[in-house]
């Protein structure tokens, strides 16, 4: 004889837990069980969630100890397989656990939680004498106060009951000890589907007319109702009846009764642009630039083949209409298409575009959703509601079953690149799944990551996975206008002409001139709050975090320092803490201060702030936006944000107040990432009819990648930047692990990690890894550190790094996995924490 059993990943996050355990499968499952289900499942005393990860047969066991799963979670599993083959590629790439992969892919109201119930036991459950009788027990005044409220519910939740009885916590446990109360546990999701209530009329014909005519006059509001009802003839909200006719719910209610109608609950969908009108957009007719990229992408379509394409065009090229075409193209075969785009910034603007030119056939998925909004919008997509899924780097793993296409807007972006466990790339992670559908991958980007030109220029580059993009290019803008003038802005000189003001003369000058015609302006400046630090000028005194080795963040707003990593927050002073002088000074400039000095120097200036802090609440990119666009500002002022993928006809001017504050970073990207920003901030002037202007404000302005970004010179950028790179073996030479350890204890953790550098080299040394990447072999690891990391301290915890550059075919993953788990083993401490970060975009 055969049973039937699943092997399910248990909701339990810990390395003792992560591989699969064998359930049996009931019979009343056997025909609904599928890999990729949600199940409840006995663990311990606990019942938990799991996902079932394969199916199989074992004949000749010994049933009567395999536990069987307790409950189906969804009718439709929530994972499709390839999903779940994903999710345990994702494990071995990114060294993170099979649950953690498998959380991040589904929807937050699906992460469900258990909720414990407190019964009274049957007799048949109490315990028993020598006879088999059941034994009452003799029960105390307290104990017979709780199991009669017990017994009254029928079932109570645990945390009820303990806040009904909060003085009786040793009485409760003692009753489920004795058996006299037993427990059960229920997973409930976080969010469930959304009803209203609908009416509908339940006769027609004769049967109608025979009822009309059986109203009295004291039912004439019934009779209004069902003379309502049947001229609509399809079923309608109680509510649209309520407000359309007057009536009460009751009267409704006497009609149902009667038999005249049918009061139901009704799912709906929630949706987040219910009652918005998107202005339909038909396809514009392509450039040849347009028309050769086009060509090449649909021929890949057509021939149903995994093939990944980096699109390099200039900004304002048109490469979204592009995306547009390819995407009508993918959706005409029945296959559907998955859009990334880097943050929610750019979420508004290109969901309008795509909710022009589809309709209904688009679902939307971000973060600034609620939970219901994002769970019914996951179920459109599941349920094959929608073709076309957009939405930020999660969206990777909408729930298609036929994927055709998947794009990547800005493709450069380190947002992609997920800071939390699973530490994944949305990039790696789309090529890896459209290779397991057999679909097209379009990364397109006016600035490419080094990798991603590199792979595509070198046919792969160092990379472990097989990633050599077809490069595509665009050089033109399809409206025939120039890329704006890029004026740098040497800020020495201006101090030594006593300008002293964050504005030079020229971006002075120029936001004037913008003014004066009626155009608009866009100022970038990469910082929140109204000032970076707080110093005394007496003693030297500056405010930092006490959690975290950092300096707090003045905002002007609140009058309140903040911690920008852990959220710490203090009134500003007004004397210095530590020699109560006076001299309390502002320094470094935020966006807050930028607009506080625009106010002064263009009075009734009209300005926009974007940051983090002025977009916080649901819809307010959107908000602000759209009041860009319909002219309620002069000047759209803000963070990243404004960088990249924002389209106005009337901006023509671009000021950079401090084009080099990322070059300080300690991070070998610096350059790479100011030259990015540079060259985003400035695409968006000068976009359609009027020309624009641009003007870099700098302390650095023989920086190459300055120089470069104000040339709209990608290539000589890229030639130049590889050189550094080549030189110090950074990727695109090499590929990275960064391991960031982490205590409370400053002296363990130093001896932890000069263990785990150690035992990591040895390891190494064994396999004839280790050695430095500048000898002339194909395949070498190389180890740096342990050292502090660059914010030694955060949330009081201490924190060193060691990176592990390698490049060729090594398993280097898996050596710095087992190494770790060695680790973590030797001091056995719940507060020692290792984080592995495979392809780090972030070094701090």
């Amino acid at each position: 004889m055969t049973y039937r059993m699943a092997k399910v990943i248990v909701d339990v996050p810990s390395r003792e837990t992560d591989r699969p355990f064998d359930y049996l499968i009931p019979e009343s499952m056997a025909s609904w069980l599928e890999i990729g289900s949600r199940v409840a499942v006995p663990f311990g005393r606990r019942t938990i969630q799991g996902f079932v990860i394969s199916l199989h047969e074992q004949p000749e066991m010994d049933a009567a100890r395999m536990k069987p799963i307790q409950e189906m979670l969804d009718l439709l599993p929530p994972l499709p397989q390839d999903l779940v083959e994903l999710a345990s590629w994702m494990s071995r790439k990114y060294a993170c656990s099979m649950i953690a992969t498998l959380q991040a892919m589904i929807p937050t109201a699906l992460k469900g939680k258990t909720e414990r119930y407190i019964s009274v036991a049957d007799n048949d459950e109490l315990p028993q004498d020598e006879e088999g009788m059941s034994v009452l027990p003799i029960l105390t005044d307290e104990e017979k106060q709780i199991v009669a409220y017990v017994r009254a519910s029928g079932h109570v939740l645990m945390d009820h009951l303990s806040a009904r009885f909060p003085a009786y916590p040793g009485i409760l446990k003692g009753l489920l000890r004795r058996g006299t109360l037993t427990e059960s546990q229920v997973i409930k999701d976080k969010v469930r589907k959304k009803t209203i209530k609908s009416v509908s009329v339940a006769v027609q014909g004769d049967e109608a007319e025979a009822a009309l005519s059986s109203f009295t006059a004291q039912a004439k509001r019934q009779k209004e109702v069902l003379e309502f009802l049947l001229e609509v003839g399809i079923p309608i909200s109680l509510q649209e009846v309520l407000s359309t006719l007057g009536v009460t719910a009751g009267t409704v209610k006497k009609l149902a009764e009667k038999g005249f109608a049918v009061i139901e609950d009704v799912e709906v969908f929630r949706d987040p642009y219910q009652g918005r009108h998107f202005k339909g957009s038909t396809p514009l007719e392509r450039t040849p630039e347009q028309e050769n990229v086009y060509r090449r992408l649909i021929a890949a379509l057509d021939a149903h083949r995994h093939e990944v394409f980096l699109l390099h065009g200039v900004t304002g090229s048109g490469k979204t209409e592009v995306y547009l075409q390819t995407i009508e193209r993918c959706i005409s075969l029945g296959r559907q298409a998955i859009v990334l785009v880097p943050e929610i910034s750019l979420t508004p603007q290109m969901v309008e575009r795509f909710k022009g030119r589809f309709g209904g056939k688009v679902a939307v998925m971000h973060s600034r959703l609620s939970t219901g909004e994002r769970y019914d919008e996951w179920r459109k997509i599941r349920e094959g509601r929608v073709e076309v899924a957009i939405g930020a780097r999660s969206a990777v793993f909408a729930p298609f079953q036929n994927l055709g296409l998947i794009v990547m807007d800005e493709e450069h972006e380190t947002s992609y690149k997920q800071e939390e466990t699973p530490k994944y790339h949305a990039r790696d992670v789309a090529v890896r799944r459209a290779r397991q559908h057999g679909a097209a991958v379009i990364l397109g980007s006016a600035t490419p990551s080094l990798e991603s030109y590199h792979a595509a220029r070198s046919g792969g580059g160092d990379r472990h996975e097989e990633f050599a993009p077809v490069l595509l290019e665009m050089k033109q803008r399809p409206s025939g206008s120039q890329l704006p003038a890029v004026q740098i802005v040497d800020m020495r000189e201006e101090l030594k002409e006593g300008n002293r003001s964050m504005f030079s003369r020229a971006l002075h000058q120029g936001i004037a001139a913008r003014l004066e015609r009626g155009e608009q302006t866009v100022l970038f400046l990469n910082r929140r709050g109204y000032s970076t630090f707080v110093m005394c000028r007496t003693c030297g005194y500056v405010a930092g975090c006490p959690e975290c080795d950092i300096s707090l963040t003045y905002h002007q707003k609140s009058n309140n320092l903040r911690c920008h990593y852990c959220g710490y927050a203090e009134p500003a002073p007004s004397v210095c803490p530590e020699c109560g002088s006076e001299h309390i000074r502002y320094f470094g400039t935020g966006t807050q201060r930028v607009e506080g000095e625009l106010a002064k120097l263009f009075p009734g200036i009209r300005v926009i702030r974007m940051d983090v802090d002025t977009t916080s609440e649901k819809g307010s990119h959107e908000k602000l936006l759209q009041a860009f666009r319909d002219k309620k500002g002069d000047v759209l002022l803000g963070t990243q944000m404004v960088a990249k993928g924002l389209d106005f006809p009337d901006v023509t001017l671009v000021g950079v107040i401090a084009a080099d504050t990322a070059l300080n970073f300690p991070d070998f990207r610096a350059a790479e990432k100011t030259f990015q920003l540079l060259t985003q901030v400035a695409g968006r002037a000068g976009r359609h009819q009027l020309p624009g202007e641009v003007f870099i404000q700098t302390y650095m302005p023989e920086h190459y990648s300055i120089v470069h970004a104000s040339g709209h010179d990608y290539t000589s950028f890229v030639r130049e930047e590889l050189k550094h790179r080549r030189a110090l073996y950074y990727p695109p030479y090499s590929r990275l692990i960064l391991v960031t350890l982490s205590h409370e204890k400053l002296p363990l953790l130093l001896r932890m990690a000069e263990n785990f550098a150690g035992d990591l080299r040895a390891k190494a040394q064994r396999l004839g890894w280790f050695g430095s990447l500048d000898r002339l072999t194909p395949s070498a690891l190389d180890i740096l550190g342990p050292v502090a990391s660059p914010i030694p301290r955060i949330k009081n915890r201490y924190r060193f790094q060691c990176m592990v550059k390698y490049r060729g075919d090594l398993d280097a993953v898996s050596l710095v996995r087992e190494t770790a788990a060695t680790t973590l083993d030797q001091l056995k401490d719940g507060d020692f924490q290792i984080s592995i970060d495979v392809d780090p975009q972030m070094l701090m």
